[in-house]
Formats: C-alpha cells, sequence, structure tokens
C-alpha cells in the first residue's frame, strides 16, 4: 500500500520510547508534520503487536490486501471548524487502509451520515484515494493504533494522548465545535480541550448523546460547542441505541454551530 502521509519530521526520541508522543508532538508545527511523526509510533508494545499480527493474520475476506499496519493519523483539513473524535482505528478497517474510519461498518455509517448532511463529498470510504473529501471536519480517535477487543488500555490512552492534545492545538485557530462519538471519546476531549485553553465546568460534563456543553476560551475570545454522540458501532446501530436519523441529528446540529 502506499504510504501518503508525509515523512516524519526530525526528533529526539526513539519511536518505540514511551515518552516519544509526549516528546515529540510539543515539537511539530502544523498538522501535516504530525501526522508524519505520529505514524512512526511504537510507544505502546501490546498496541504494536496486536496491529501487526492482525497484518499477517489478516480476515479471509481481505486475504489479498497489503495492510496499513501502524498507527492512524487523522483525516480531513487542517483548517476544520469540526473536530469529530472517536475511540480507535478499527482491527480490519482503519489498521488495514490507513485512514480512519474507512473500511469498516462504523465508517459505512459515519460517511454516510457526514455526506447526508453535506459534510462530506461522497457517501463512502473505501481507500485513500477514493475521492472522499471531508468538508471542513477533521476526524481523529485519542489511540491511534488498533486495540484488541476495540479495549485501550489506561495506560495506552494516556501515552497517546498527547497526539490528540497537538492537534486540537493545531486546529484551534478555527475549530468552533468538537463531537465525541462515545463516552470513551468524550472522557479524552475534555482534559486536551482543557490544556487548550477551553474552560470546563465543575463538576465536569457528563457523557450522554445529545449532550451539549458550551466551553468558554478566554485567551482566544471564543467559544467552542461540544456535542456527545453515540458512536457508531456495529453493535450500537445493530441494537438501535444509534440510530442513522440520531447521528445525522447531532452532525446537523454540529454543522449549524460550526458556521455561527
Amino acid at each position: 500500500m502506499r504510504d501518503n502521509h508525509p515523512a516524519p519530521v526530525p526528533n529526539s526520541r526513539a519511536p518505540d520510547d514511551a515518552h516519544y508522543p509526549a516528546e515529540t508532538a510539543s515539537e511539530v508545527r502544523t498538522v501535516a508534520e504530525l501526522d508524519g511523526v505520529l505514524v512512526a509510533c511504537r510507544a505502546c508494545p501490546r498496541l504494536v503487536d496486536w496491529r501487526e499480527q492482525v497484518a499477517i493474520v489478516k480476515r479471509s475476506a481481505f486475504r489479498e490486501c497489503e495492510y496499513w499496519a501502524k498507527p492512524v493519523p487523522g483525516f480531513g483539513p487542517a483548517d476544520a471548524t469540526l473536530a469529530i473524535i472517536g475511540l480507535a482505528p478499527a482491527a480490519h478497517g482503519g489498521n488495514r487502509t490507513g485512514r480512519i474510519f474507512t473500511g469498516d461498518p462504523s465508517g459505512d455509517v459515519l460517511y454516510a451520515a457526514l455526506h447526508a448532511v453535506g459534510l462530506a463529498s461522497q457517501p463512502t470510504a473505501t481507500h485513500p484515494g477514493d475521492g472522499l473529501v471531508l468538508r471542513g471536519v477533521r476526524i481523529t480517535v485519542p489511540v491511534h493504533c488498533a486495540p484488541p477487543d476495540n479495549r485501550p488500555t489506561v495506560n495506552e490512552r494516556n501515552t497517546c494522548r498527547p497526539w490528540l492534545a497537538r492537534e486540537l492545538a493545531l486546529l484551534r485557530p478555527t475549530l468552533r465545535v468538537v463531537v465525541a462519538l462515545g463516552g470513551f471519546g468524550w472522557q479524552a476531549s475534555l482534559p486536551v480541550l482543557a490544556a487548550a485553553g477551553w474552560s470546563l465546568p465543575r463538576p465536569r460534563p457528563a457523557f450522554g448523546h445529545g449532550v451539549h456543553v458550551r466551553l468558554a476560551n478566554q485567551n482566544i475570545g471564543r467559544d467552542v460547542h461540544l456535542l456527545g454522540c453515540y458512536h457508531p458501532s456495529r453493535r450500537n446501530i445493530a441494537t438501535g441505541t444509534l440510530t442513522v436519523p440520531m447521528l445525522r441529528d447531532v452532525l446537523r446540529r454540529a454543522a449549524r454551530f460550526a458556521q455561527s
């Protein structure tokens, strides 16, 4: 598979050093540079072993595919007004294709909904280079490697956090709205939003579908709207916990806030 991500910028830490994310993320000055250093990361041994094992064993439907098997960076423009924060790449989705929410059932639902509300150029996402363009939206995750059973550990989440913190800091000049998909994305978003200068209410707001919190940032004089949305996982869709109309409604609200 062709590597379409920028080459890493020089850094002082080896990619398998536990401090690589924290010390390297702070050095980058653009979103493109962030993506470049992120894809080299090997800071979490369990996640590295899993993502690479999956790429060898593969799923029968993808037997002929060459898996990406590296950390998956965010996707979307560097001047996005809306950020969508999920959980982690799917083992046979983003870990295979190299693009977040691409080639898996959750992505099928998410990108179709984004297209329906005018935030994506097409309803399908199959592979990088398929023509998909996001309109004012950047999609990212708190954990950039596919975790076993879709469950990163607390330590893995914390080790990976500097990537998300730096990404939101780089988006800060244009960012108006954050949509957190699921409780994991919500909990991961709160500390990085606080670190980027937005004030969190006390007690910290609890996750819920459709929850809306307005966060002030006195440094830049502009608020950001934080919206909660159930994750478009296969299970949530199958059980009706999240329906397509529910997802579209949150995305429409997010788009209105982003344009205001």
